[in-house]
């Protein structure tokens, strides 16, 4: 990511239902197609019982392009129907960034 100016994070915080045949395939899927858009900066993503997925994009353009896209779409309706129990969307303006690596 780049830490010389901002950029936008969409924060996907979700607890899924009993019913999750085929999320592991879509959520690959999505994360894939997201690869290509145009804007999209990185993701992360971990699940525990609470699943919490933060994509990166350069803009806000870029980031309604990505809710607009078609597959995307039919995947937040299954998403809706199948999937999850729950799920909250933040998006972020990031301004600052910093990390810490320990050398091994």
């Amino acid at each position: 990511m780049n830490s010389n100016s901002f950029y936008y994070a969409v924060i996907f915080t979700s607890t899924q239902s009993e019913h999750v045949l085929d999320y592991e395939e879509m959520a690959e899927k999505m994360v894939n197609l997201a690869r290509n858009q145009k804007g999209f900066i990185g993701i992360e993503s971990a699940r525990d019982t609470i699943g919490i997925t933060i994509s990166y994009w350069k803009n806000l353009k870029a980031i309604q392009d990505w809710k607009a896209n078609y597959e995307h779409l039919l995947a937040q309706k299954l998403g809706r129907e199948k999937w999850y129990e729950s799920y909250k969307v933040r998006v972020c303006k990031v301004e600052r960034e910093y990390e810490f690596k320990k050398n091994n």
